[in-house]
């Protein structure tokens, strides 16, 4: 009979590898809530096959260690990512939002469809908490050449004062990456480095700060 807790044990493995259980989630296709859920609140009450199976090849252990009765575990496949390995990386979750650089983004449901992994000394070394970042997409010209559309942007969500950078804005309904300014009079100014594009100078109630992006990846 398999006496190992899989909830305490995924947690620990999540743990180890500073992977968060919302990524972990994702990149199982679920919504970002599912492993926290079952981890937190016993629901649901065992993983299904595919995913215990999936995370079993990820972590690089048995499938027992998951819940699967021992008689059916499979080890670890060879060519899985060793411990080592998972712990080396981070899975940072790829939020289907459109971050627009021009008009603004109508926001939609935060729910990962991707993940894309960074090494943990990377983050580590850069002062990030990879449980406080997302990955998301730019769309259209207003901050080229420094952001492209279709480039992937590094948002890094850790509470902190405003300070003049990029970051990713919500006004409305819409979704801006700009270059954020602090202007007189409890102002802020959203600034594109395109030329074509005026700033939008804005009251600091009618901006939400989501993140400040800290890294951009994209086709050359």
């Amino acid at each position: 009979m398999n006496s190992v807790d899989p909830r305490r044990r995924l947690l620990e493995l999540a743990e180890a590898s500073g992977t968060s259980l919302s990524a972990l989630s994702a990149m199982l296709g679920r919504n970002t809530t599912y492993l926290q859920q079952f981890v937190r609140k016993g629901s649901p009450r065992k993983l299904e096959e595919n995913d215990r199976r999936k995370l079993s090849a990820y972590f690089g252990v048995p499938e027992s260690e998951l819940g699967a009765p021992e008689e059916i575990s499979r080890p670890a496949p060879a060519a899985s990512r060793s411990a080592a390995s998972v712990a080396s990386h981070v899975a940072v979750p790829r939020l289907p939002l459109d971050a627009s650089a021009g008009q603004g983004a109508f926001v939609g449901e935060e729910v990962p469809v991707d993940t894309i992994f960074f090494s943990t000394r990377w983050l580590r070394a850069q002062g990030f908490d990879p449980g406080k970042l997302s990955a998301i997409a730019v769309v259209g010209d207003s901050m080229e050449p420094l952001l492209r559309d279709g480039d992937d942007i590094l948002v890094d969500h850790t509470p902190r004062p405003l300070h003049d950078g990029i970051h990713v804005v919500r006004v409305g309904e819409s979704l801006l990456v700009k270059r954020v300014q602090t202007g007189a009079g409890g102002k802020i100014v959203l600034e594109s480095v395109n030329p074509a594009y005026r700033p939008i100078e804005l009251s600091l109630d009618e901006v939400e700060v989501v993140g400040r992006v800290v890294w951009k990846g994209g086709r050359i």
